[in-house]
C-alpha cells in the first residue's frame, strides 16, 4: 500500500514538472513560407521562388536564428568552383521592437553546373532583443556573391513571416555595490559627533590627569 502512494505521487510529480517545462518553454509558431524573389545578377534580372524556413535556438541572452532555402533562387551562366559561392542575407524582426539580423552560411560544399539554381547553405545569426514580447521573424534581402560578382535578392510579394516568437530581453541594472558612497549632510554631522565626542574625552582626560597630579602635590 505505501508503495503504491510513493509511485502515485512520483508520478504526479513528474507529471507537474513536465508541465512546468512546458509552461516555461518559449511559444513559438513556425510557417515555411513561399518567397519570391526579385534578383539583380550580373547578366540581368531574375526571379525565383523559395520556400524559406527560419527557426530560433535560446543562446545565452540572444537566440540563434537559422535561415534555410528549399530551393535555388539564382543561377550562374558558368560553372561555379566547389567554394566559389558566399552567401547572406537579412531577417526582419517586427513586433516587441523592429530590428534587421545579418545572417550568413558556408560557401557552396560543391561545384555548381552552369546554368542550374544555386542552392543556398544554410544561413545563420544571432538576434538579442532589446525589449520581451512577441517578435515576428521575416526573410530579408538575400545577396550571392560568387566569381568577384554581386547578385543582389529582394523579395517582391510582401512575405509574410517564417516565426513568432515570445522573447524575453536580458534583465539589466548594476548591483549597489559598484556605487561609490554618498556623503551628505548626515554623513557630516556623525563625522562631527566623533569628533566631539574625541574631544571630549581628551578634556576629561586632561582634568583627571591635573586632579591626580593636585592630590600628590598636597600628600
Amino acid at each position: 500500500m505505501i508503495d503504491r502512494k510513493r509511485s502515485t505521487a512520483l508520478a504526479l510529480a513528474s507529471a507537474l514538472a513536465g508541465t512546468a517545462v512546458l509552461l516555461a518553454a518559449p511559444a513559438a509558431h513556425a510557417d515555411v513560407v513561399d518567397v519570391a524573389y526579385d534578383c539583380k545578377t550580373p547578366i540581368g534580372d531574375k526571379s525565383a521562388v523559395s520556400p524559406i524556413d527560419i527557426k530560433a535556438v535560446r543562446e545565452g541572452d540572444g537566440y540563434k536564428l537559422t535561415m534555410s532555402f528549399q530551393k535555388g533562387v539564382s543561377s550562374s551562366p558558368v560553372e561555379l568552383g566547389k567554394g566559389a559561392m558566399s552567401p547572406s542575407a537579412v531577417i526582419l524582426a517586427d513586433g516587441a521592437e523592429k530590428a534587421s539580423v545579418p545572417v550568413s552560411g558556408a560557401a557552396n560544399p560543391e561545384a555548381v553546373p552552369a546554368n542550374t539554381p544555386i542552392k543556398i547553405t544554410d544561413l545563420s545569426g544571432t538576434y538579442t532583443p532589446g525589449k520581451s514580447g512577441k517578435v515576428t521573424f521575416t526573410a530579408g534581402v538575400l545577396t550571392i556573391k560568387a566569381l568577384g560578382t554581386v547578385t543582389t535578392c529582394t523579395p517582391g510579394n510582401s512575405p509574410k513571416p517564417s516565426l513568432e516568437l515570445d522573447v524575453s530581453a536580458a534583465a539589466s541594472g548594476g548591483s549597489s555595490q559598484d556605487t561609490l558612497p554618498q556623503t551628505g549632510p548626515t554623513d557630516s554631522a556623525l563625522a562631527l559627533g566623533t569628533l566631539g565626542a574625541t574631544v571630549l574625552l581628551t578634556g576629561a582626560a586632561g582634568v583627571l590627569w591635573l586632579t591626580r597630579r593636585g592630590q600628590r602635590a598636597r600628600s
